[in-house]
């Protein structure tokens, strides 16, 4: 009862939190915000904090609030959970209201965010442009007649909107501390947002720069204001290095370049550093600190997912399977403890000292106490590599066989499993997209019997090629003996680009003999995996971080800069490129400091030396006995054909008992949009609440298995 009533206190001030700072930047383009900051800002000069205090206090600091008050809610939640069975109901539905292949797949209340945010930035443009054509003046220095005045004022504006969209951008991609995942959004599904936002952003900017550039070029002044670097104000030619910067780093996100070259992607995405800092030598700190929360939490993000992804351990062991994919086996500690369609990070330095690569796990931490495993299907350069990697350590005799070092990020995954809480689950999986429903199973498998869970599971498999069904190799008993304690398992299998008569289930598992294993040696590294610190040890340190920033920043700005009565005139000799080094200075020195705490605590947590680990004996199939024949009849195995998700979902329907049905779907977005819009048209609910219903009530999720 007490841990319920700290949930409540502690998601009402996140949301008193949130609603303070969403109505701070729908007043902030008024004169009347105008007025009272100008007069804030004054009194704060008279004070130890000064004028960057409270820009820090007022536009930063909610949002690290907010992150500091998520993770205790989370830490708190998932202990509240681990005490409790009880199945909780879904607050809003996400089940899909808009299905195409422009916009992709949109729940209802994704659609209510988007109209939001497309309104406040409608009303910031109005609000801001309306202001200054009340008080323009022909630019005499610049000598510009009124209309261009007002084009330059229409161009200044997109900046803002530009800005307004950069506060957000960062927030989508944090993983350690995700935000995303106090409703329950996973960082791989959250990724999306942080791409809408860059695209808005980086549309709003070039519209910015282009016309700010067209306004110079008409009035003969582009030579001259482009190449300036003035000690105070605008500095327009770091403004043109953000522009550039971010249309090359937008460019190579595209998806035609990031899918056919992801190296370029991948290391052009670096440089967003000097898009910030460039961004804010143009618009001021001022301007920067409305930004700098996203930023701020993500910067230590980074740093604490570094130190932790470090030191390197080492893979237990490996399969290959014929078509071309790789299981890997980690070591990981028996405390670590991760949820289902958990993703973890790798890079191999063997195959690149810089890249990462995210992966889901497909083993539950309730069966494998010491060990996690991830299936790799080969499909681009870095993992054709591995493939290879492994084929030659086979190829090898044991005793010329390496250990092969991989640092390990994560895992991440959801706060908790309450979207597996249905009475029965429909999951839906594409290729390489089984991977996160491995973990499902095996979850559901080993849960015990007091847990809640789904009694009945229709799995629907879709495959190019019948040996990509080797990939169920690792749910090869849960196939065989498909009604356990915890669940009925049902395999629908389609192989689309081939045809064959008279194959079945029994046949296919015969495919399993082709797979390979190959046994490690685990000298090269000694530590296990240990995962991320826990939730409340981030939130101390984020909390920690903002302090010590604030300090260094006060330290700094008394020191260099003089305060309080001389400030104005101090300000006017004090180039502004300055006030921001200072600003960088402080924000590195806090990183330093808290990186240096997040190390001492790493070392006191990890654990040297790799426990001995029994590796599960995967023994082969025994087919020939009736009850196993009978077993496997009930799956079905559909060649040269795709499914009819129509079909599959009223079959679905008249099967199971349960009015709660949830719908699980992982793989290539065409499947992922049939299958949205056949929940869309089956279900007849949109589920607000957690009353009983006499009809089935479909409940779509996507899922992703890689980013």
């Amino acid at each position: 009862m007490a841990s319920s009533t700290l949930l409540a206190i502690l998601k009402l001030l996140m949301i008193l939190i949130c609603a303070g700072w969403v109505a701070l930047w729908i007043l902030k383009p008024t004169q009347i915000w105008t007025r009272k900051w100008k007069v804030a800002e004054e009194s704060a000069n008279n004070t130890i904090f000064g004028y960057y205090g409270l820009n820090f206090a007022v536009y930063t600091f909610p949002i690290i609030a907010v992150c500091i008050i998520g993770l205790l809610f989370l830490d708190l939640k998932a202990a509240n959970q681990r005490s409790r069975s009880s199945r909780t109901s879904s607050i809003i539905s996400s089940s899909p209201l808009v299905v195409n292949s422009f916009l992709g797949i949109l729940s209802s209340i994704e659609i209510l965010v988007i109209l939001l945010f497309i309104l406040f930035l409608a009303w910031t443009y109005y609000a801001r442009i309306s202001n200054d054509f009340k008080k323009l003046l022909p630019d005499k220095s610049l000598k510009l007649n009124l209309w261009q005045l007002k084009y330059l004022r229409i161009a200044t504006r997109f900046g803002l909107l530009a800005e307004a969209c950069l506060a957000l951008l960062l927030l989508p991609i944090l993983r350690g501390l995700a935000l995303f995942r106090i409703l329950g959004i996973q960082f791989e599904a959250s990724v999306r947002y942080h791409t809408w936002l860059g695209t808005a952003m980086i549309f709003f900017a070039a519209v910015h720069g282009a016309s700010t550039c067209f306004v110079w070029g008409v009035s003969h002044h582009i030579q001259k204001e482009i190449w300036k670097w003035q000690s105070t104000g605008r500095i327009y030619l770091a403004g043109a290095i953000t522009l550039v910067t971010g249309l090359v780093i937008y460019v190579t996100s595209l998806p035609q370049i990031r899918r056919m070259k992801f190296e370029i992607f991948y290391y052009t995405h670096h440089l967003y550093t000097i898009f910030l800092v460039f961004f804010l030598f143009h618009g001021g700190d001022r301007h920067f600190y409305t930004v700098f929360g996203g930023l701020f939490l993500f910067s230590l993000d980074k740093l604490l997912r570094i130190i932790q992804s470090s030191p390197r351990t080492c893979m237990i062991s490996a399969r290959t399977f014929p078509s071309k994919a790789v299981e890997i086996v980690l070591p990981k500690d028996p405390w670590l403890k991760y949820m289902a369609t958990s993703v973890i990070f790798m890079k191999i330095p063997a195959i690149s000292h810089l890249q990462w690569h995210s992966f889901s796990i497909i083993s539950s931490s309730r069966a494998e106490n010491q060990t996690m495993s991830v299936i790799i299907k080969s499909e681009g350069w870095w993992t054709n590599s591995l493939y290879d990697l492994i084929q030659a350590e086979i190829e090898k005799g044991a005793d010329k066989r390496k250990g092969i070092p991989v640092a390990i990020e994560g895992p991440y995954g959801p706060a908790s499993l309450d979207f597996l809480k249905y009475d029965s689950l429909l999951l839906v999986a594409g290729g390489s997209g089984i991977t996160p429903f491995l973990s499902i199973l095996e979850e559901l498998n080993s849960s015990s019997s007091k847990s809640r869970y789904p009694s009945r599971i229709h799995l629907v498999y879709v495959i190019k090629k019948a040996q990509d069904f080797c990939l169920l190799h690792p749910i090869s008993h849960l196939l065989v003996n498909h009604s356990t304690e915890n669940c009925h398992l049902n395999l629908k299998l389609f192989v689309t680009q081939e045809t064959q008569a008279g194959v079945g289930i029994k046949e296919l598992l015969n495919e399993f003999s082709k797979v390979r294993t190959l046994e490690l040696d685990t000298v090269c590294a000694n530590y296990a995996v240990h995962g991320p610190e826990s939730p409340s040890c981030l939130a101390a340190i984020v909390g920690m971080s903002s302090i010590i920033f604030l300090f260094f920043l006060i330290c700094f700005n008394h020191v260099i800069i003089p305060s309080g009565k001389h400030s104005n005139s101090s300000k006017q000799k004090t180039p502004s490129w300055m006030v921001d080094l200072l600003l960088i200075a402080a924000f590195v020195l806090a990183l330093a400091c808290n990186g240096l705490v997040a190390i001492l605590l790493r070392w006191r947590r990890l654990k040297k030396g790799i426990q001995p680990i029994s590796e599960k004996d995967m023994k082969p199939l025994d087919l020939s006995s009736a009850e196993i024949r009978n077993a496997l009849e009930e799956h079905e195995v559909h060649f040269g054909g795709r499914p009819n998700f129509e079909d599959i979902f009223g079959m679905f329907q008249e099967e199971t008992c349960g009015s709660n049905i949830g719908v699980l779907v992982c793989g290539p977005e065409t499947l992922k949009e049939s299958v949205a819009a056949a929940c869309r048209k089956q279900s007849n609910c949109f589920k607000f609440g957690g009353g009983k219903r006499t009809e089935p009530c479909f409940t779509f999720h996507s899922l992703n298995f890689t980013l």
